[in-house]
């Protein structure tokens, strides 16, 4: 699904390289973590794959689903199957949930939603959530917690339905209650959706025992240096990153 070939990415009018020669292969279903000290990249990598106008990708090669992404929009990008959860959610004034998610699913699909089917089944994401329904008439993020703002996240997913789903530091912020809402949502579209590719990027493998991953990354300098499964994480927990 997703095959990132010796990719490197700076700062837009920065000489230093934030990612250098990284490369990832996710395959169709398969559950994908990235662990590693702050400032390796990781969040770098998740804006870089959705094409985030601060970044500038010098070399190498984004391909999802067969197609070249490193000339295209962020929202070609999405209109494609990717979703990004932001580690920090933007608050939108003036927009309200409801007409934010109406006009990004006619986007998607490039067809007029039906309203009422549309209603009933954000109701239902909302209760799965622990959300109050009053929040889909709220502006975007705006006044949400940071638990909210994670939740509001993971509604989009369900609403939208990507193929691609990259979880960027998702757990950071999150109560015990609120991460276990968060990680079954997750759970209970990836088996509703089996194909669906997920990216977890963490610092912790707490949403890795909820969110079992095929495979952990450990990324340093920009670039990934070793791959294992669960225990990897559990081993780096223990032990930290410089083993």
């Amino acid at each position: 699904m997703l095959s990132i070939k010796n990719l490197v990415v700076s700062l837009k009018n920065e000489d230093k390289k934030i990612l250098d020669g990284l490369s990832l292969d996710i395959k169709d279903g398969e559950i994908h973590a990235i662990m590693g000290p702050n400032g390796t990249g990781k969040s770098t990598l998740s804006k870089a794959i959705m094409g985030h106008f601060l970044f500038n990708v010098e070399d190498g090669d984004i391909i999802f689903n067969n197609v070249r992404l490193n000339e295209l929009s962020v929202d070609e990008r999405a209109k494609a199957g990717i979703f990004l959860a932001m580690q920090d959610p933007t608050v939108v004034e003036g927009v309200t949930n409801s007409e934010f998610l109406k006009n990004a699913y006619e986007e998607q699909t490039g067809s007029h939603i039906d309203y009422f089917k549309f209603i009933s089944e954000v109701n239902k994401s909302l209760d799965d959530l622990k959300f109050s329904r009053d929040m889909i008439h709220r502006d975007v993020n705006a006044g949400f917690s940071g638990g909210e703002k994670k939740k509001n996240e993971v509604l989009q997913i369900k609403m939208l339905k990507p193929k691609l789903i990259i979880l960027d530091e998702i757990d950071s912020g999150l109560d015990v209650d609120s991460l276990k809402i968060v990680c079954e949502n997750i759970n209970e579209y990836k088996n509703t959706f089996p194909n669906t590719s997920i990216l977890i990027i963490t610092h912790y493998p707490r949403i890795l025992e909820a969110i079992k991953p095929d495979y952990v990354h450990i990324m340093k300098n920009g670039k990934i240096v070793k791959t294992g499964n669960m225990s990897l994480a559990l081993e780096t927990e223990q032990v930290g990153y410089n083993e």
